[in-house]
């Protein structure tokens, strides 16, 4: 038995999502280094440590640390998810191409939103990160998706 591969006309706009998450990628990244560079931690040290925030008597450069610590954790929260939902957009994609877009996009939209709250001051803990933790549940529909399609495969 084989199964036939085609490529939606509309799987282009899975491959404009997609690549609109590269980028975001990239800006994780970058997004990082004024928040190092504020609390003045070098390289290649990847967080304040406990210890520093703890003997750290200057307010200012406290906050700068623990926002340091907070972009720094919400940039692994993405390249911990990154690996798996970037393929399932792209695999998703080839059966439901609009919905796997449409998600993408809004699961990119939830991080960045995800991103800024957790690094906002006004918000203690990491808490402005639940503002953009819907994202799972964009994330959980997109596995959901791939699924699907395998079921759908098997079962013909």
């Amino acid at each position: 038995m084989s199964v036939q591969l085609t490529i939606p006309r509309e799987y282009g706009y899975v491959l404009a999502v997609a690549s609109a998450t590269m980028f975001f990628s990239m800006w994780q990244g970058l997004r990082v280094g004024p928040f190092r560079k504020a609390a003045k931690i070098p390289y290649p040290q990847p967080y304040a440590s406990p210890e520093e925030l703890a003997s750290e008597k200057d307010p200012a450069r406290k906050q700068a640390m623990y926002l340091f610590n907070c972009a720094q954790r919400a940039h692994g929260n993405f390249l911990e998810n990154y690996p798996a939902v970037l393929p399932a957009i792209l695999i998703a994609g080839l059966g439901y191409p609009r919905g796997a877009a449409v998600s993408g996009a809004l699961w990119t939209v939830l991080r960045w939103v995800y991103a800024r709250g957790y690094t906002r001051k006004d918000m203690t803990n990491g808490k402005g990160r639940l503002m953009g933790s819907g994202f799972w549940i964009v994330q959980t529909v997109l596995f959901g998706m791939v699924g699907k399609m395998a079921w759908d495969i098997l079962m013909v």
